[in-house]
């Protein structure tokens, strides 16, 4: 049973990423989650919704980028989907790659794959669902 839904619609402006904050406060005031998790979804979910603006939706204005929120009794979940062409998540340079340390960029999955409980992907890489485990 869902104990709250929440979501976000965000025209694919770059601006737009700092509306990531305000709504997981909005989160973490509703449900009322321990701080602990705090950092890890406002980074985990500001990745996200960064990769479903500029990468997914390339910038376009015109596309959107959906977030929904469900809590369940010992979880809660972040889906983030974008309307671009989508990508291989497992098809991805490794940041910590002596050869990578240095490049700009690159290290969205990584960090939302560490700061997440569980990061599954589907949609061809559209869709991104980040859960984190109630404390």
């Amino acid at each position: 049973m869902t104990a709250l839904a929440l979501n976000l619609v965000l025209d694919s402006n770059p601006n737009n990423i700092a509306e990531v904050e305000p709504y997981i406060h909005l989160i973490f005031k509703e449900l009322n989650l321990d701080e602990s998790l705090f950092g890890n979804m406002l980074i985990a979910l500001t990745e996200a919704v960064s990769n479903g603006i500029i990468h997914g939706n390339k910038c376009n204005e015109s596309k959107k980028v959906n977030i929904n929120t469900l809590s369940f009794a010992d979880k809660v979940c972040l889906r983030v989907e974008d309307e671009g062409n989508g990508f291989d998540p497992h098809n991805l340079p490794d940041p910590t790659a002596p050869e990578n340390l240095l490049t700009l960029g690159g290290r969205g999955v990584f960090l939302m794959q560490h700061l997440a409980d569980t990061v599954s992907f589907s949609e061809n890489g559209r869709v991104v669902q980040l859960e984190f485990n109630k404390v």
